[in-house]
């Protein structure tokens, strides 16, 4: 299916058909229900323990599994979606989603019930690379791409937010709820991404062109670097353990280097990473998301452990910030068009600076006034830089390699907020003091909070260092330069 007829030709370059707003609504339907079941897992996390009589380690690989699946084959999943054909890729991965959350609240023990986490990871592994793929592909670069990138983003970004107020509910019902309520979402959806989502991909190559060892060790690499990432705050970030593994990571991305520049037909296409548009993407999508995971856990660990509220009232708490992204994301496209990419992206970023810089001065008796102004920041912040960092990741693209474009700025997303949470839990465990008062619990709590103020600033960095002209990856028209390169306008 063209371009051309999902955006209507004789009206304003950005107004969507009828079906281009059916096949939108299917593709934020899988990121909305992707972001709310990341979301709702933690606030179940105490009766899931209670009623599976799960002990603590146990009990955090039910987040951590999801990690491990969904960072270890993204990229796996771009090029699946590249290669296989993103339609058959986006429909499978959606259907796999759908009996493993039904399996995961059927569970009666943690194994089973770990091992769902996990392929729920690996199927929204596979859907968010090629709905955004699907989305670039269909939408010529412009203002009708850049107004349904800016729709698709902002639904993720509202579901993380929504699902902390529904899993509140939920829990109240029942844990496996939780997980049940998915599979209502996710039927429906798939139900209607049948007739809706485009046949017009053709897969880019067959099976025998796949890069089995380059999948292999990229996805090894990854699963151990998120491994690590996970385990180093229990077992010591300079235990022979951890330094092992980091070397072993390296051992096996440089393996994984060596083979792709030996073969005609590799995982990824190492030269995708001239283009400077993208690379400085993946930088801003890691401070971003990491900044705001680790924010959000030291938040909460407040709120809930020291101020004593539930889990609902957190959820509601935090809820204008992600009100404030869904008010402002769709609205987004004329102002990219005015202030262009990277304007709107250092502002974001700069506007989360900030939001946890101002959460520093947060006391032990705090009123709810004296948060506000962090959860309004944060969300502008999002709102403005979360749809344009996908627009830059992937404007000046060729075709047949957005969902690795996809791929790569999702991967950016999931270990960003893998690091920065590791680091902000071995700061807050560092500083917190002994005895449990709530002045020993906020002495940790504020340096954990100036990572994320500190990663804040470095995607500010690097967004804002002005680079040479990139060299091309894809014939883009004046247009996509101008937003591809908004920056050299500003000097």
């Amino acid at each position: 299916m063209s371009a051309a007829t999902l955006q209507s030709v004789d009206g304003p370059a950005e107004r969507l058909t009828r079906r281009a707003w059916g096949m939108l609504l299917v593709l934020c339907g899988v990121i909305f229900l992707d972001a709310l079941d990341v979301s709702m897992i933690g606030v179940a996390l105490p009766s899931i323990r209670a009623d599976l009589h799960m002990s603590t380690s146990s009990l955090q690989w039910v987040v951590s599994a999801y990690v491990l699946g969904y960072g270890g084959f993204l990229l796996l999943g771009g090029r699946a979606a590249d290669l296989f054909g993103r339609r058959r890729m986006f429909l499978i991965a959606l259907g796999v989603f759908l009996v493993a959350s039904a399996l995961g609240g059927l569970a009666n023990g943690p194994s089973l019930l770990i091992a769902t986490r996990f392929l729920k990871g690996v199927s929204a592994a596979f859907t968010a690379p090629a709905g955004l793929s699907i989305i670039t592909t269909s939408f010529a670069e412009g203002p009708a791409r850049n107004k349904a990138i800016a729709i698709y983003t902002s639904t993720g970004a509202t579901g993380f937010s929504l699902g902390l107020v529904f899993s509140g509910l939920l829990t109240e019902v029942g844990w496996r709820w939780v997980f049940f309520m998915p599979v209502v979402v996710a039927a429906v959806v798939l139900a209607a991404a049948i007739p809706l989502v485009p046949r017009g991909d053709r897969p880019a190559a067959s099976a025998r062109s796949f890069d089995l060892i380059g999948a292999v060790t990229l996805t090894g690499a990854m699963l151990l670097l998120v491994f690590t990432l996970v385990e180093a705050p229990s077992v010591g970030w300079a235990s022979a353990r951890t330094l092992g593994s980091f070397a072993a990571v390296v051992a096996i991305f440089a393996a994984f280097v060596a083979h792709e520049r030996r073969i005609p037909s590799p995982l990824v296409r190492l030269g995708i990473l001239r283009s400077g548009s993208l690379v400085q993407a993946n930088l801003g999508a890691m401070s971003l998301f990491g900044g705001w995971v680790g924010f959000q856990f030291i938040l909460t660990l407040y709120l809930q452990q020291l101020r004593g509220w539930s889990a609902l009232e957190t959820g509601f708490a935090i809820f204008p910030a992600g009100l404030l992204v869904a008010l402002l994301s769709p609205r987004l496209a004329p102002i990219i068009g005015r202030f262009g990419i990277a304007r709107l992206i250092l502002v974001g970023l700069g506007s989360t600076v900030a939001a946890y810089a101002l959460f520093l001065r947060i006391g032990l008796h705090s009123g709810y006034a004296a948060m506000l102004p962090t959860f309004l920041l944060a969300g502008l912040g999002f709102g403005l830089a979360f749809g344009p960092l996908n627009i830059a990741a992937t404007n000046g693209i060729a075709p047949e390699e957005q969902g690795l474009a996809g791929g790569l700025l999702n991967t950016s997303f999931q270990f960003g907020g893998a690091l920065v949470l590791a680091v902000v839990t071995a700061v807050n465990n560092a500083y917190t003091g002994t005895g449990g008062s709530g002045q020993a619990l906020l002495d940790g709590f504020r340096p954990a909070i100036a990572v994320s103020v500190i990663v804040a600033a470095l995607g500010v960095l690097a967004i804002g260092v002005r680079r040479p002209a990139r060299p091309a990856v894809a014939e883009v028209g004046p247009a996509a330069e101008e937003e591809v390169e908004p920056e050299a306008e500003a000097a």
